[in-house]
């Protein structure tokens, strides 16, 4: 069955307040993922989930722990509208000529994450800076050791100063930073997460038309999602660490996606590339579960309905 027509706006209505909902709910663990992510041996402050939110909440209090959240949650509304609509868009075009196939499906998936890549690329830069501030901030007072000499304690940036320097020194360049490393986690990501997503998801619907009920969309949007993330760890670890321009002295820089990788395996093993992959899955789960729970109830037809109708 050729999947159905899709309204435009109502997508990317679906699409934004999904986005919002599931980052308002999960992003206490994004913060979390991302400074694991960035801790390098010699200067480790945290030692998992629940410490590094134990110790965010001490130093930097309760809001503390959504440090680049209104990056996020202005770009994540586009972001989100443009994965899930260009999948559905890709779909349908592709299931025109026949039955829509597991390569079909993977071709969908892999044009979808190419699209939102773009709007993907800057927010995580921003939110990357954002995130680890704290890390940074707390390695100085906790462990001055890992801090260069003659280095002058700074306030947290905000999201407009770093944009406003990164197009300074780097032009928009700088906020593409990581591009290559963004487009090998995210194509992948989108060319497991939708097909394993629709084929559990037609596993609950009630006969050959009917649509899956919402907590089968639900359960098929988290396992899909968790599987997804896990999957594309490795490349998220490299992504986090090329995009983080602050570092203590004792860690290392790195000039690239090949250049990254041979220092984390030299001076940390392959284990360094599943840093933060449970927090990961437990953020993808419930914010792909709720996605698609919004989407396929149809949350943005619904307010599209009240708008006048041109056609009568």
């Amino acid at each position: 069955m050729a999947d159905k027509q899709i309204s435009l706006p109502a997508k990317l209505i679906n699409g934004g307040i999904a986005g919002l909902i599931g980052v308002t709910c999960v992003f206490p663990i994004d913060l979390a993922k991302t400074r694991l992510q960035n801790q390098q041996n010699g200067a480790r402050l945290y030692t998992s989930m629940s410490d590094c939110l134990i110790k965010t909440i001490r130093s930097e209090g309760y809001f503390g722990m959504y440090r680049g959240a209104a990056v996020n949650l202005t770009l994540v509304t586009p972001e989100k509208a443009i994965k899930l609509a260009a999948n559905d868009f890709f779909r349908q075009h592709l299931s025109k000529d026949g039955k829509l196939t597991l390569v079909k499906e993977m071709l969908a998936g892999c044009g979808a994450g190419t699209c939102q890549v773009i709007v993907t690329t800057p927010m995580e830069m921003l939110k990357i800076q954002l995130q680890d501030a704290g890390r940074v901030a707390a390695q100085r007072k906790l462990m001055p050791e890992t801090v260069a000499a003659g280095t002058v304690e700074t306030k947290s940036p905000t999201a407009m100063q770093l944009t406003r320097e990164l197009l300074k020194e780097k032009g928009i360049a700088g906020l593409y930073k990581g591009l290559g490393a963004t487009l090998l986690r995210d194509v992948p990501f989108s060319i497991i997460y939708f097909p394993l997503f629709a084929n559990l998801n037609n596993l609950g619907k009630r006969g050959s038309e009917g649509p899956a009920p919402f907590y089968v969309s639900f359960i098929a949007g988290c396992a899909a999602g968790s599987t997804a993330a896990v999957a594309v760890n490795p490349v998220d670890v490299i992504k986090t660490r090329l995009q983080s321009l602050n570092r203590g002295s004792t860690e290392d820089t790195y000039s690239g996606v090949t250049d990254c990788i041979r220092k984390i395996l030299r001076n940390e093993g392959p284990s360094a590339f599943l840093k933060g992959a449970y927090c990961r899955a437990l953020v993808i789960a419930p914010l792909f579960g709720i996605a698609q729970v919004i989407y396929f109830l149809g949350v943005g037809e619904f307010i599209l309905s009240f708008l006048p109708n041109k056609d009568k």
